[in-house]
């Protein structure tokens, strides 16, 4: 989202919303990175926040959020067990730190990603 949001009294930077949601996908468990896994690698050697690649938020004409994201999942995991654990880190997460409240989360799983051998 590259435009300002006023929530609840306060005025959020562009970005904050994708931050928030990209921060709730990384912790939840199962999830191995947002967005294509090349660029989410190239990204993460440059950047120092977290990748919004892959994150995609809008608003519904009530004024609820809806947020499209796309992840990598790690293999052994259930998939939609991983979809539903990040559907509600995403939701509560935005609920509790900004008081917004989003109608529809959509997560597309673009691929499995193996654990690396040590």
């Amino acid at each position: 989202m590259t435009e300002t949001v006023t929530s609840e009294n306060m005025t959020l930077a562009p970005g904050v919303i994708d931050t928030i949601i990209s921060i709730s996908a990384t912790e939840t468990e199962g999830v191995a990175s947002i967005g294509s896994p090349v660029t989410s690698g190239i990204r993460a050697m440059f950047a120092a926040g977290p990748s919004t690649s892959g994150i995609e938020t809008s608003y519904a004409e009530d004024g609820t959020l809806e947020v499209v994201v796309h992840v990598n999942v790690f293999y052994g995991f259930v998939l939609p067990d991983v979809a539903e654990k990040l559907r509600q880190a995403i939701v509560d997460a935005l609920a509790v730190q900004v008081g917004v409240t989003v109608s529809r989360v959509d997560v597309f799983i673009d691929g499995i990603q193996f654990a690396k051998q040590s």
